[in-house]
């Protein structure tokens, strides 16, 4: 049974993502002063006094706001109240009571569920007195507090979590962020076409880290939406859409994902407002932290220098990669298009030579199920172990004069071992101190790959002199 849910409301700029990091316990949601940072609903596990729920971030409701974005987030908002246990509806004490909180406040009563009203930014004794203004919304349970500094926080969870269930009470578990029934985040048949049936690499239960990365407007909160079969993350066709990172997961087969959705990445000198630089870091962060990065590339606009950039920020963190290459059902296609994108591609990223093509429409879910059956590969891939008998068996049968080597005294191997896994590392035992020469470790590299695969993860090779 899913975990129950504590959904964060209110009009922007009032506090909510600073109660949500609060309660969750960490930095999840972007805080700043900006007005409308979160857009998409952000879902992270909490605990209070032994009880686990879930807390639900929104972005700041505008109900009468006709733009594309603000009707969104309205709309991402109503699905997180359906799911709720517990409405929290977030006010500014120093602002006081404005129309927007009022018709807010009209609208979550006449949901039927439980309601209470988290007044923010009561930093001291000083400003209690103006709680004393927003009884006349009419919501029962108030409850003066400061997100930033803590206070009053306590006597919220305790009202909120007041009927949940405390640990061993309860079949339910602790389910990471966004998790919904299982029906909803099953990618349908796609899985079961991709054929998962690789035993789950994952480390003590924890679910597979896939980051989803690309510059703006390539459609990766689309593939996000797609995979998981429902609107989870926001779309539009404005560039920058996604800010905080959208995370959501699904289990089949053996292998458990989380799929994180990040916001566009550009480059330094692109990012002006404040919550852009914001976004790329927590980007970047994320990136670092997966697993597998997926690469989204645009079909109709080709490699681009930033796209270059991007996949230079994910080998250089040693992540497995895949290129993903998007909307290739609006290119228009002749007999070789295919070839000739791939051969731009390899030629543009020669770095990501080891990294697998698979070309989509994230709009249409054309070849997803590539995709998947191509993911699990990756992820056999990266925790593949090779035994030191068979590594030095195929040792033997290396020929290394066909390897550059610098002038001088030449490279010999005298034992290879694997010594980890995520990404695969070799250590190599020498006749020579230091780092093996560039082209003599490319070499090398290359008939590993050649031998035993390791398709789309980077191979590590360190060498150590023979005593």
């Amino acid at each position: 049974m899913p975990l129950p849910r504590v959904v964060i409301l209110g009009r922007p700029n009032v506090g909510k993502s600073t109660l949500f990091n609060r309660i969750c316990g960490r930095r999840r949601a972007l805080v700043g002063d900006e007005s409308g940072m979160t857009r998409d609903r952000l879902y992270a596990p909490a605990e209070w006094l032994g009880k686990s729920f879930e807390v639900v971030d929104t972005g700041g409701i505008i109900p009468a706001d006709k733009e594309l974005i603000a009707t969104e987030i309205f709309r991402q908002a109503k699905v997180a109240i359906d799911e709720a246990a517990q409405l929290v509806l977030v006010a500014d004490a120093r602002e006081g009571v404005v129309p927007l909180d009022e018709e807010l406040a009209q609208l979550l009563r006449r949901t039927g569920k439980p309601l209470a009203l988290a007044i923010n930014k009561v930093d001291s004794a000083q400003h209690s007195p103006l709680a004393a203004e927003f009884h006349r919304l009419g919501i029962r349970d108030t409850f003066p507090l400061s997100a930033e500094h803590g206070l009053g926080v306590d006597d919220l969870l305790d009202h909120v979590t007041r009927n949940f269930a405390a640990a061993g009470e309860s079949d339910a578990r602790l389910k990471p962020a966004a998790t919904a029934p299982e029906a909803a985040h099953e990618p349908g048949a796609l899985a079961q076409d991709a054929g998962l049936k690789l035993a789950a690499t994952d480390r003590l239960g924890e679910p597979i880290r896939v980051a989803i990365i690309g510059r703006p407007n390539v459609g990766k909160s689309t593939l996000l939406n797609r995979l998981l079969n429902e609107e989870r993350a926001i779309v539009t066709p404005v560039p920058g859409t996604t800010r905080d990172a959208v995370d959501a997961e699904f289990q089949r087969d053996g292998l458990h994902f989380r799929f994180i959705d990040t916001a566009g990445i550009r480059r330094k000198g692109k990012t002006k407002l404040h919550v852009e630089k914001l976004s790329v870091i927590q980007a970047r962060k994320h990136l670092e932290q997966a697993d597998v990065a997926l690469l989204i590339l645009d079909a109709t606009e080709g490699v681009t220098a930033l796209d270059t950039h991007i996949g230079g920020y994910a080998h250089e963190s040693r992540r497995s990669i895949l290129l993903v290459v998007n909307k290739w059902d609006a290119l228009q296609k002749g007999p070789t298009t295919t070839r000739d994108f791939t051969e731009l591609l390899r030629q543009r990223m020669k770095y990501l030579d080891y990294a697998p093509i698979v070309f989509i429409s994230a709009l249409r879910g054309q070849r997803l199920g590539t995709l998947l059956k191509t993911l699990a590969e990756v992820v056999e891939a990266r925790g593949r172990r090779v035994s030191t008998a068979e590594m030095n068996r195929f040792l033997a049968e290396v020929d290394f004069d066909r390897a550059s080597t610098p002038a001088g005294r030449p490279t010999r191997i005298y034992y290879l071992t694997q010594g980890g896994v995520a990404p695969p590392t070799f250590v190599a035992f020498t006749n020579r101190p230091g780092k093996l020469h560039f082209s003599f470790e490319r070499f090398l590299e290359n008939r590993i790959r050649e031998r035993f695969g390791f398709l789309g993860t980077p191979i590590v090779i360190k060498s150590r002199p023979r005593r």
